[in-house]
């Protein structure tokens, strides 16, 4: 009985000796720009040099301008963040274009909520990333364009339609300090 169970006992040690991954990691097979990647980077790279943001809010065209420094920099670029094309259920779903100047992503598909990203560059260097969002359901109508000019601003414009509600409109603009 014992030499019975020491031969699967055996064969699930050695396969399991096959895996060439390290332990707690996981597939970091990115098939499109890495987003979340970037953002994350940026939000790290912000939060050590806290910068003071000149931020501007207008809602429904009232506007409110302040200069701050912002706490949580992955809080403020979280839509950024979570912009993320990388996910396994969207593999594929992206038509990926590449100019001299111009890296983009875009998508037909209803049921992604980032449809279009565009990558401004200069030779290996980002000079402005726009994003594209919009989700459409028989609750309400989201749109919202995202941009980030590395060093320059970020900006969220939003634009929501609630169904037997009014639409909102929505501009969130941070410029950085010039340099």
């Amino acid at each position: 009985m014992k030499f019975i169970l020491k031969i699967p006992l055996g064969l699930l040690m050695m396969a399991s000796a096959c895996n060439n991954r390290e332990p707690g990691k996981t597939n970091t097979d990115k098939s499109y720009f890495d987003l979340k990647g970037y953002f994350t980077a940026e939000a790290s790279k912000l939060q050590q040099q806290n910068p003071l943001i000149s931020k501007t809010v207008v809602l429904n065209g009232s506007q409110e301008e302040k200069k701050l420094q912002i706490a949580d920099w992955s809080k403020e670029l979280s839509i950024f963040i979570d912009a993320d094309i990388n996910k396994p259920a969207w593999k594929g779903e992206f038509i990926h274009t590449v100019t001299d100047s111009l890296e983009s992503y875009t998508t037909k598909s209803e049921k992604i909520p980032v449809r279009k990203v565009d990558l401004h560059k200069s030779g290996n260097t980002i000079d402005e990333i726009n994003i594209i969002l919009h989700t459409n359901n028989s609750l309400y109508d989201s749109a919202d364009t995202l941009v980030y000019k590395p060093g320059e601003l970020y900006q969220i414009s939003k634009s929501q339609k609630i169904r037997l509600m009014d639409q909102k409109n929505y501009l969130m603009r941070g410029l950085f300090p010039q340099k």
